[in-house]
């Protein structure tokens, strides 16, 4: 039988980062496989980071950022540039991942090609088309195009059989987000920021903040930088870390609230490899990230999500995942009680984490080599067994 010539399909940090645990387990089978690695750079130097952390070399670069992109422009120059690598490369299978703008545009481009889609990190859903915005929208029209779906966790795996998609097609894998943060939390990791390493070694609790969302912009991020700020002056034993996002009206926003305020640092972006290993030695966590509803839990760290919905339910049935939303009042008093009441602090630190046991990549290549006809066995469905921590 011949080879499948597998395409991988991405564009931006978050992408790269759950998908190089897929391309690593692709390696491992060059008698079955021959990958090809695509890449939009729909984002450039936060993908460059990721693709060099890994050792991952694309095959095909659209290196299509450009300044003020739009989606508009996003979705188009990825369709084009899309449209002749695969022409050119012209793979049985182009995987995508998650819900990104290139997602969107390399499953439909795929479709238009006659290329089989499989969606890695497929099944999540909030409910509501413009939360969040456009990422629910582009999951499910990514939904419709797929054949093959590598559900993340039972629930999505509902979610997926409520429209309609064959249980047949669908793999529960868990998240290969989890495999890649086994490969990159380090107990002695070292921080080349001397600042950050500074507040490491005094041993303050560390609250680590992130924000970025559109739909956020504006008036709720300036509730939820009061609202810390006002933690801090309150408690002496905390330190914020705030890699600010590099969106101006983020930016400014943080200077503005938060800038000159005792025991805070507002830091540029960090690479993946550093951002983790911080997360690893935070107390709390406090973010509108969909990742990293996902990474904290199996760092055990208790997470207040800035969002009213999440398309991860699993981790706040679970306990390590709180809707806090973005007013100042939920955002203080819901930091207040993890800092004040060890009990509810232990609680959702040592909550199960339900999204993954370092395996998802495994599953997900084997998944696919069955279905192929290349191996005579599915693999097993991941499912959550005990505390899973990194």
């Amino acid at each position: 039988m011949d080879k499948i010539k597998l395409a991988v399909v991405f564009g931006t940090r978050p992408e790269a980062i759950k998908m190089a645990p897929v391309i690593l387990q692709m390696k491992k089978y060059p008698e079955y496989i021959d990958p090809c690695i695509i890449v939009t750079a729909q984002h450039r130097q936060m993908l460059d980071q990721v693709l060099e952390l890994f050792g991952i070399i694309p095959d095909y670069d659209l290196d299509i950022m450009s300044e003020r992109q739009t989606l508009f422009d996003i979705n188009c120059k990825a369709l084009a540039g899309l449209r002749e690598v695969f022409e050119k490369a012209s793979p049985d299978m182009a995987l995508v991942h998650g819900d990104t703008t290139t997602t969107f545009a390399g499953a439909l481009a795929a479709f238009y090609s006659r290329i089989c889609v499989g969606h890695v990190e497929a099944g999540l859903r909030t409910g509501n088309r413009y939360s969040p915005f456009p990422e629910e929208m582009n999951r499910r029209l990514t939904g419709a195009l797929a054949e093959l779906h590598f559900a993340p966790t039972d629930t999505a795996r509902d979610n997926l059989l409520r429209e309609n998609i064959p249980d047949k097609a669908i793999f529960v894998t868990g998240n290969t987000v989890i495999d890649a943060l086994q490969m990159t939390v380090k107990k002695d990791y070292v921080f080349s920021d001397e600042k950050i390493q500074k507040i490491i070694d005094e041993g303050k609790k560390i609250i680590l903040l992130t924000t970025h969302r559109r739909e956020n912009l504006g008036e709720p991020l300036r509730q939820v930088y009061r609202a810390v700020a006002r933690i801090l002056k309150e408690h002496e034993d905390v330190c914020i870390v705030f890699p600010v996002h590099k969106n101006p009206l983020v930016k400014d926003a943080a200077q503005e609230e938060l800038a000159g305020i005792e025991r805070t640092l507002l830091a540029e972006p960090l690479d993946y490899e550093p951002f983790v290993n911080l997360m690893a030695r935070a107390y709390i966590v406090i973010s509108d990230s969909g990742g990293v509803q996902e990474e904290a839990p199996s760092l055990g760290k208790p997470v207040l999500v800035l969002r009213n919905t999440t398309e991860r339910p699993e981790a706040v049935e679970a306990g390590t995942v709180k809707l806090t939303g973005l007013s100042f009042e939920n955002v203080y008093t819901d930091t207040k009680k993890l800092l004040c009441d060890e009990g509810f602090y232990k609680k959702m630190a040592g909550a199960i984490n339900p999204y993954g046991d370092g395996e998802a990549a495994r599953r997900i290549i084997q998944a696919i080599l069955y279905q192929k006809g290349f191996i005579d066995k599915a693999p097993e469905c991941f499912c959550i067994k005990d505390k899973n921590t990194v």
